[in-house]
């Protein structure tokens, strides 16, 4: 008989890839001058942030299903603080895609993020430059080139927001790396939220007084509140739904979850908003450059079974690396939307993450995530 764990993580994996490929549709209707007709993106994200910011101070300092971490004000100022920034860059630049791009159109482009975040890294200095993963990147590059070309309704300033985010996005897994790795502090998803969000609404305070706050005022849109809410709670409860899958399941089932999802989008993106046409090169430009995405999991796996090979002959070491391989390292949702490396290569998490969930701060998940995880599951 098939055991009641492995329907449960079935289960998950079901819910995460509904709630991702649900909460993307739902920000583009939303964010759509044809459908909902609310074309504020900056908006939008702020209303995700403070929704995020709520729930997470009732989950850590109310209900302490999560316990916070010990934050200083020099790590907030040197480390959150500017994760926040790229963070918030990241979710504005992505979600005004959605006003001049179609939803199958960017989730090509966003085979872009395994590219980006390993120049970034290598930039950085938190990786080394190897002919391997270049000439895999120079694949997926490729792929994504063809895939533009063949866009019938192809927009220029649609595609600069949506690489711009994506590069953004990158930049701030490294810099997730590079600052907080050095500080030692280890956060899970509901805690990155909870000092991250508020930090990143501030962020988009600004360019939304400028930008959006003038015409909204002069247009006097009628807001739907129900709307909103349901929009951030199922962006919300993605996360939740991440935080779940991930205490049952390996990167591998993630990252073939995620690419499972990502062809169910398209194919639904086109018939919910039958605008949106899809040419048989976007097809096989997009069928390419997964191709290297999926070539690109397989080696930095490869690297990892491999840094785990001397621990046979170190007890200590062996513990360690077991725990390592359990802790999820996301790398992209949100998303839009869907997470950061804190210990780990970020170029190791650019294939995983979910770019949709767009309340899902980098992080990694540590002890907490495996002992947590049953709380959520009883809720």
């Amino acid at each position: 008989m098939i055991s009641r764990q492995l329907v449960l993580t079935y289960l998950y994996l079901l819910i995460y890839v509904c709630l991702s490929s649900g909460v993307i549709l739902f920000n583009k209707w939303v964010l759509s001058p044809k459908y909902f007709k609310f074309p504020f993106p900056i908006t939008l994200t702020m209303i995700h942030m403070a929704f995020s910011g709520i729930v997470t101070f009732f989950l850590v300092r109310v209900f302490k299903v999560v316990a916070p971490v010990k934050m200083t004000f020099h790590i907030y100022a040197t480390c959150v603080i500017p994760i926040s920034a790229f963070f918030a860059s990241s979710l504005w630049f992505g979600n005004t895609a959605y006003l001049y791009i179609s939803v199958a159109f960017i989730q090509m482009l966003k085979a872009l993020m395994p590219v980006a975040t390993f120049i970034m890294a290598v930039l950085c200095g938190t990786d080394k430059l190897r002919w391997d993963l270049f000439l895999n990147m120079v694949l997926v590059s490729v792929g994504v080139v063809v895939s533009s070309y063949g866009e019938i309704h192809f927009n220029v300033i649609g595609t600069l927001y949506q690489v711009t985010g994506i590069f953004a996005e990158a930049l701030r897994l490294v810099l997730t790396q590079v600052l907080l790795q050095k500080k030692g502090l280890t956060l899970n998803p509901i805690t990155s939220l909870y000092y991250i969000a508020p930090c990143s609404f501030i962020f988009l305070f600004i360019p939304w007084y400028l930008l959006e706050k003038p015409e909204m005022d002069s247009s006097q849109i009628q807001v739907n509140y129900s709307i909103f809410f349901l929009n951030a709670l199922s962006a919300f409860a993605l996360n939740i739904s991440i935080f779940l899958v991930i205490g049952r399941t390996g990167a591998v089932t993630i990252r073939v979850a995620g690419v499972l999802k990502d062809w169910i989008l398209i194919a639904l993106s086109t018939i919910i908003f039958p605008e949106s046409v899809i040419t048989s090169l976007n097809i096989i430009g997009y069928a390419v450059a997964l191709s290297g995405v999926v070539l690109y999991n397989y080696l930095k796996m490869k690297d990892v079974k491999t840094n785990q090979l001397p621990a046979d002959n170190n007890p200590d070491r062996s513990t360690k690396d077991k725990k390592a391989l359990n802790t999820y390292r996301p790398d992209n949702s949100m998303d839009n939307n869907d997470g950061t490396v804190i210990g780990g290569l970020a170029s190791e998490a650019a294939a995983a993450v979910d770019e949709e969930a767009p309340l899902i701060p980098s992080a990694r998940l540590s002890y907490v995530t495996r002992t947590q995880t049953g709380s959520f599951s009883n809720r």
